[in-house]
């Protein structure tokens, strides 16, 4: 049953880690508000894919809550009815949450599909919690930790309703990314709280501060990256997604405090490695942290003197997440010492 609930969990966090990728996609191809509503897509549970399904027709019978583009807005209609020759007014009324009213068949499909990813990992997060039950005599920390996922989940699913009502505002989509990363370190914790394997790891107190003080700068950097990201938001609404040129032009401090920051996380991870790897601990994810934060560095690069070639922007946003995780991981086996050693 362990074995079980293990894979089940593991099952949960990668498709919370394909949300999170689908949230970059969607991100880089701003189809934010390919769905204007929530959590429907223009009233339909199933979106359209022709925009004749979102305009009013004559004879056509329409369900209560669909959505049609009217006049350049959007309107919802209050009863199921079927319209005559001419639009009536008082079988609609107007969307409130915003005035957004365009349509893309592309943008509406890739943000369905990210809210697609959003409820299975809720479906697959809601199930790990149930099994989690069984460990309540034995290590309560997991069920707790568990419920707490579905409450996260729950959360970030009303962030994601906050994100569209706001129009994609940054603040907000920052907000949803950070409360992305707690649920992954949650699952990571449930996961390591029911591994019984003895990984041979050994304790050394210099490996286990400076995994915190990576774990904190990577948090760090990836708040500074996320905020360099709004001020890319910004620029694209200012000059278009065709003219990838100018989103860096004149960039804020913040860019590159950032763009510097990046050395020192990646000398404290190379000290990371080296000191495991002299001293023999165990800890090989570490060199999954290297090769996470080789990466990071190309495609930060390539975003900057390559003008975002495409797929940087979410390729980039994921692997922060990623070695995020990693790293969370490996200071969870850090802080449990299995074995003392001597160091100098």
């Amino acid at each position: 049953m362990d074995i079980t609930f293990r894979k089940i969990a593991k099952i949960s966090l990668v498709l919370v880690y394909l949300v999170i990728v689908a949230g970059a996609v969607v991100r880089m191809t701003g189809s934010g508000m390919g769905c204007p509503d929530w959590p429907k897509c223009f009233g339909y549970y199933i979106p359209p894919t022709d925009v004749t399904e979102i305009q009013w027709q004559a004879d056509r019978t329409f369900e209560k809550g669909q959505v049609i583009i009217w006049n350049e807005t959007l309107q919802v209609s209050k009863e199921t009815f079927t319209t005559t020759n001419s639009f009536n007014e008082e079988n609609w009324e107007m969307y409130t949450k915003h005035d957004y009213a365009e349509f893309n068949p592309w943008h509406t499909w890739i943000e369905y599909i990210n809210r697609l990813f959003g409820a299975l990992a809720g479906l697959a997060t809601l199930l790990l919690a149930i099994i989690s039950l069984k460990f309540w005599k034995k290590k309560k920390r997991i069920p707790i930790l568990s419920w707490l996922v579905v409450v996260g989940m729950v959360f970030q699913a009303w962030l994601g309703a906050t994100v569209v009502y706001s129009v994609l505002e940054p603040a907000k989509i920052t907000i949803h990314m950070l409360m992305a990363l707690v649920i992954v370190a949650m699952l990571l914790y449930i996961i390591y709280l029911a591994n019984k394997q003895n990984k041979r790891i050994r304790y050394d107190r210099t490996v286990l501060h400076f995994s915190l003080i990576a774990l904190v700068l990577t948090l760090v950097q990836i708040g500074m990256g996320t905020q360099v990201r709004q001020f890319v938001d910004e620029q694209i609404d200012i000059f278009g997604y065709d003219a990838k040129s100018l989103w860096l032009k004149n960039p804020e401090v913040l860019f590159y405090i950032h763009r510097s920051f990046s050395i020192i996380v990646l000398l404290i991870n190379v000290y990371l490695v080296y000191r495991i790897t002299k001293l023999n601990l165990g800890h090989f994810k570490i060199y999954w942290v290297l090769f996470l934060l080789v990466v990071e560095v190309i495609t930060g690069i390539a975003m900057n003197y390559l003008d975002f070639p495409f797929a940087s922007q979410p390729l980039h946003l994921v692997l922060a997440s990623i070695l995020f995780g990693v790293q969370f991981y490996i200071l969870l086996d850090a802080l449990k010492p299995r074995k003392n050693i001597k160091t100098s």
